[in-house]
């Protein structure tokens, strides 16, 4: 039985990818699992949208409509890959408004679901009816003294970046209509309801993160001690610190047992080569493997063969952590706004940001304790499962979604 018709606009959808691409497609079967969806979408998603839905059958797409708008090219010839994605966002949200009211759909809700930051404005409330906004996402500054390594380019991006951000958070009328106009925003992280100064605003906070279980068998004891991290090589995620407190605790391991240890690292981008001097220098290239992006399925196989998941990423997201736990993985990480906000004690081990080398020691006394202790490891792992389960699987999003919208 469906309860309402909902109007959706994802910005990024496509079931075959993972992050961005694969939480609007699972947002829209979530919504059509309760409620008749129209989800309007970029064209495009289109081809992959359709050629999903005719390999993978299911009943719930009868609740599905998708809609596809794009502005005209002479307004979007210069938008190319991620470059100028969240100029053309912000264009791409003004023009649905007329887009939709062209349509003369019924609808009861409307919900803007993704590309989700704490800055960018919706429009979505100018149709008149009630909207959901989010999960809306808030990345704090990057500290200075994990960017310190890396060029002083990305020093200055990540400030001037948060100052467009300051701008947006205190001179935006359009954003602030946005908090105004909105029934309910859902907040990935603490940071939202903070920088926005929602008192009075219904809002709940829940990651937005989640996966499909892949986990079939349950985790075995493994003979081989595997470190996995995965994600883009740019200073944000960290793997500075993953690499070099990897080392640390490669150091500390007796050389008779190193032959057991590995560090696997998953992922590409313009900071590679850096990461690779690293390793060189350290004289651990038979201990550390890089694979660049593969097949999701494949990377799956990667995490069932794995023992912990590092994640010192400064980000306030991450889709990875969702798919580390269900396969029953203690995730180390940092206390912050992205993953150490959905990691606890019973699931894996968070360092409290702090300076440079000390971060590290921390990272790899966190591994070296895991490696030590067998029965601890073990009880983080059932830990990490369970989280997953009652935090991180699509259907528990699903039903958070069903409980905002039969509050309106």
């Amino acid at each position: 039985m469906t309860n309402k018709t909902i109007l959706a606009t994802c910005y990024a959808v496509n079931p075959y990818k993972g992050s961005e691409d694969a939480m609007g497609w699972n947002f829209v079967y979530q919504i059509a699992r309760f409620n008749k969806v129209f989800a309007v979408t970029r064209e495009n998603n289109k081809t992959a949208i359709e050629k999903y839905m005719f390999e993978n059958p299911d009943s719930v797409y009868d609740n599905i409509m998708f809609l596809y708008f794009d502005l005209p090219y002479w307004i979007r010839f210069w938008k190319k890959g991620g470059r100028g994605a969240m100029l053309y966002y912000y264009m791409w949200q003004r023009g649905i408004v007329n887009f939709v009211r062209k349509q003369n759909l019924n609808f009861d809700i409307t919900h803007n679901v993704n590309f989700h930051n704490d800055w960018t404005p919706s429009f979505l409330w100018k149709l008149n009816k009630p909207m959901v906004w989010g999960p809306v996402g808030h990345h704090p500054l990057i500290p200075k003294q994990y960017l310190k390594p890396y060029s002083s380019k990305y020093w200055i991006k990540d400030r001037a970046t948060w100052m467009v951000k300051n701008y947006f958070w205190n001179c935006s009328f359009s954003l602030k209509n946005t908090a105004k106009n909105a029934a309910h925003i859902w907040c990935m992280n603490s940071g939202v309801p903070s920088k926005l100064k929602l008192k009075e605003t219904s809002f709940s906070v829940l990651p937005s993160v989640a996966t499909e279980d892949f986990a079939v068998n349950p985790k075995t004891e493994n003979i081989i001690y595997n470190v996995i991290s995965v994600g883009r090589f740019v200073p944000l995620k960290g793997f500075d610190l993953t690499l070099l407190s990897f080392i640390k605790f490669i150091k500390t391991v007796p050389s008779s047992q190193r032959k057991n240890c590995k560090l696997t690292l998953v992922g590409s981008g313009p900071e590679k080569e850096y990461y690779d001097q690293i390793i060189y220098d350290n004289e651990v290239e038979s201990y550390v493997e890089i694979i660049e992006w593969i097949d999701r399925k494949d990377l799956m196989k990667i995490y069932e063969k794995s023992t912990v998941f590092l994640f010192p990423s400064h980000e306030g997201a991450g889709m990875v952590v969702a798919e580390a736990l269900s396969f029953g993985l203690p995730v180390v990480c940092l206390d912050n706004e992205g993953p150490g906000q959905y990691i606890n004690s019973n699931c894996g081990i968070k360092i409290p940001k702090s300076d440079y080398k000390y971060t590290i020691n921390q990272l790899g006394e966190a591994l070296l304790k895991l490696y030590a202790d067998s029965n601890f490891l073990q009880q983080l792992s059932l830990g990490a499962r369970q989280q997953y389960e009652e935090k991180f699987t699509w259907n528990s999003r699903g039903e958070h979604l069903q409980n905002i919208y039969n509050q309106l």
